[in-house]
């Protein structure tokens, strides 16, 4: 049997995972995370509580808002780590977004290195260059950098 304390102070829990105290509270305000109270009022944090803040963390790195991370925590468990299967619905309802915005980043890239390289010496080959205002129907912003997706 594991002699681990189940419950973390907040400075266990920010040193195990690399989080800010201050964010710490912050998630919690939010209802990303939650803890139980001392009769010292001082926070105590349940160990699968570091699951959930590397999989805040991990989103927020590819760019989703914590409206959306949100929307996701509430589908998983809060009591326990979430289990394989958990994971995998979580996985299947994001993988469309996913798949968007690797497609733009990708698309950023290769676009942005291509004028790094040519020096934009030639305008009417540039793909950012957008003569006499042509694509401004596609709408606001530079349409052939976004995803395919989001352009149809």
């Amino acid at each position: 049997m594991s002699k681990l304390p189940k419950l973390l102070t907040i400075g266990e829990v920010s040193h195990r995972s690399g989080v800010a105290q201050t964010a710490l509270r912050f998630y919690e305000d939010r209802g990303l995370i939650s803890s139980t109270r001392t009769t010292g009022n001082q926070r105590r944090y349940d160990r699968s509580v570091l699951r959930r803040l590397a999989f805040i963390r991990s989103a927020q790195r590819v760019g989703l808002s914590l409206e959306q991370i949100s929307e996701a925590l509430a589908t998983l468990p809060e009591d326990h780590a979430p289990t394989k299967a958990d994971w995998a619905r979580l996985s299947r309802r994001w993988r469309d977004e996913l798949d968007a915005r690797i497609d733009g980043l990708q698309r950023l890239r290769d676009r942005l290195t291509g004028c790094i390289g040519c020096g934009c010496l030639s305008l009417r080959t540039c793909t950012l260059h957008n003569a006499d205002d042509k694509l401004a129907e596609l709408g606001p912003g530079a349409p052939l950098l976004r995803p395919t997706a989001d352009r149809t």
